[in-house]
């Protein structure tokens, strides 16, 4: 078949930052690269076309979700395309660097592009001789390369160096040909915030900062340079994608509790995390319990703030899904969830049980106390309040200390906030307050100016 630019569909995860993809092969059969262990938007998509996933083809060992690749192989029998320096432990077929793939009328080639991890590959889709695109995974990024830290400080400037090695590789390719990265802004596998999803390799070379590095030394410099922190639970899941997610015979559930039952199960080292609104959670709540606002990033802090190792319930609020909560979680390997609790917060109430309210304030009524800013390192340096203390959202439970007497928390708009200002609340601090709002509205409640960098900054 020829190629058409219709034939590629992208299937966004907007709170990972990633893009899976379907690609349409013809004769109702079609290649998925990437795809997560959530697949309800690449099976909808399926559906639509008339496709049967044939191939499921990954790039890398995932250490931002749980591949759905083995799910893939289960549901439409599709053969599991991987390195074989992935040493995965299920069904697949292992290629080695220039080892090609019969599409059925195009071809996909393995290119050894290692940097991001040891074992990773980028695809070739091949139309005969012309080189239609490349899946670059986490290697080529739009504007950008992914981080080379996840295997630890001691392997980072290696690797740092591997994946110099492997831009220029791809570099090589026609100025034609189009790139389609994995990783994308908003992934903490080190994206630029704003860049687009795809690109070609003649806009990477113009355009791309680490390509334009004059040597090797430079663009390990650069790269180290834009690292920022990322989620703890990146350090499992390469390993769990090394030996295959379980196979799931059904969609997950999460099953309505009593009052009673999730009080026991708290009690028990079980986790309450309450997932409605900012606003919701802060006008009343069970004591203890973590805010996780159920949105795009719910993911991300789920598995940045509470182990996997613990049943987790949760307190839900009007029309929210309890099946986003479900497959947000799963596709990260949290599977011990116990359930949800029936009835809300107006069910813990009737049965007699306590709650806890946190202080939401606009910015005029927050005046007076210290500024806590819960956002990541570069957002901060962006733009900041003056004299704010500092302290990363995915820091905070180790830094409790470190939070100033009576802060008001901020973030950009409330959410992170929140939550830690539940994490502070968890820590036995009673003299939280949240700003509903960002710093952008502090400074203009008091006629201030956001200052930028980090030298102003108490920690």
């Amino acid at each position: 078949m020829g190629f058409a630019d219709d034939h590629l569909i992208p299937l966004l995860d907007e709170g990972l930052g990633n893009s899976a993809y379907l690609l349409d092969l013809g004769e109702g059969r079609a290649l998925a690269v990437d795809a997560s262990r959530d697949l309800r938007a690449l099976h909808a998509s399926a559906k639509r076309r008339g496709l049967r996933v044939a191939f499921a083809a990954d790039t890398h060992l995932h250490a931002d979700f749980l591949s759905g690749a083995v799910q893939l192989g289960h549901d439409t029998g599709a053969t599991v395309l991987a390195s074989v320096a992935g040493r995965r432990a299920f069904a697949h077929r292992a290629l080695a660097d220039g080892d090609e793939v019969d599409l059925g009328g195009l071809t996909l080639r393995a290119l050894a592009t290692p940097g991001h991890t040891d074992e990773h590959l980028s695809f070739l889709l091949l139309d005969g001789s012309r080189k239609l695109g490349v899946f670059t995974g986490g290697s080529l990024l739009v504007d950008s390369a992914a981080r080379t830290d996840l295997l630890g400080p001691g392997r980072t400037g290696e690797l740092a160096r591997a994946q110099y090695r492997s831009l220029k590789r791809l570099a090589e390719l026609p100025d034609e040909t189009a790139v389609w990265p994995t990783h994308g802004a908003g992934s903490f596998c080190s994206a630029p915030p704003g860049a687009g999803r795809t690109t070609t390799v003649g806009a990477q070379k113009r355009a791309n900062p680490l390509l334009a590095a004059p040597d090797e030394d430079t663009f390990v410099t650069r790269l180290l340079a834009g690292l920022g922190t990322y989620p703890a639970y990146f350090d499992r899941l390469a390993e769990t994608n090394r030996r295959g997610p379980a196979v799931l015979s059904a969609a997950p559930v999460l099953p309505a509790l009593s009052a009673r039952r999730v009080r026991a199960l708290v009690a028990d080292g079980g986790h309450a995390v309450d997932v409605r609104p900012a606003a919701e959670y802060a006008a009343g709540h069970i004591p203890r319990s973590l805010s996780v606002p159920l949105r795009e990033q719910f993911a991300t802090w789920l598995g940045w703030l509470l182990p996997d190792t613990a049943p987790l319930v949760f307190v839900t609020g009007a029309g929210q899904d309890p099946g986003e909560i479900v497959w947000q979680a799963y596709k990260i390997g949290y599977e011990r969830l116990a359930g949800r609790l029936d009835g809300g917060m107006e069910a813990w109430l009737a049965d007699g049980n306590p709650q806890t309210a946190t202080a939401f304030l606009t910015a005029d009524r927050a005046a007076g106390r210290p500024y806590l800013d819960v956002r990541q390192a570069s957002e901060f340096a962006a733009g900041h309040v003056p004299g704010a203390v500092h302290i990363e959202l995915g820091a905070l439970h180790g830094a409790v200390a470190d939070a100033p007497h009576r802060p008001v928390v901020a973030c950009g708009h409330g959410e992170r906030a929140m939550t830690a200002a539940s994490v502070l609340e968890r820590a036995g601090r009673t003299d939280v307050a949240v700003l509903d709002g960002g710093p952008a509205d502090y400074t203009a409640a008091r006629g201030q100016r956001l200052v930028q960098g980090t030298r102003d900054a108490r920690r």
